[in-house]
C-alpha cells in the first residue's frame, strides 16, 4: 500500500500522514528533531515567560508610581 492510499483510508490528507510518520520518527529518536513531549514543554515554557514579563511590568510600574507617590512635595499638603 502506498501512504496515498493509507491516508485515503484514514480520512486525512497525505502531507498529514507524511508528518505523523516524520513526528513518530524523531519520537523514536530514528531522525533528529523536536519530540512530542519537548514541544509540549517549550509551549508551557513559552506561555510561563510571557506571564512572567507581564507580571514583571506590573511590578516595575507599581514600584515607579510609588516612588514617584514618596517624592517630597508630592501628594501631600503640608506647609
Amino acid at each position: 500500500m502506498t501512504v496515498e492510499q493509507i491516508a485515503k483510508d484514514f480520512g486525512v490528507h497525505p502531507m498529514t500522514l507524511f508528518k505523523w510518520l516524520r513526528q513518530a520518527d524523531m519520537d523514536a529518536g530514528a531522525i533528529p528533531g523536536t519530540t512530542g513531549t519537548e514541544s509540549a514543554e517549550l509551549r508551557e515554557a513559552r506561555k510561563r515567560i510571557k506571564l512572567l514579563e507581564q507580571e514583571n511590568e506590573v511590578l516595575r510600574r507599581a514600584a515607579a508610581y510609588l516612588s514617584q507617590a514618596n517624592l517630597p512635595g508630592k501628594g501631600s499638603t503640608r506647609s
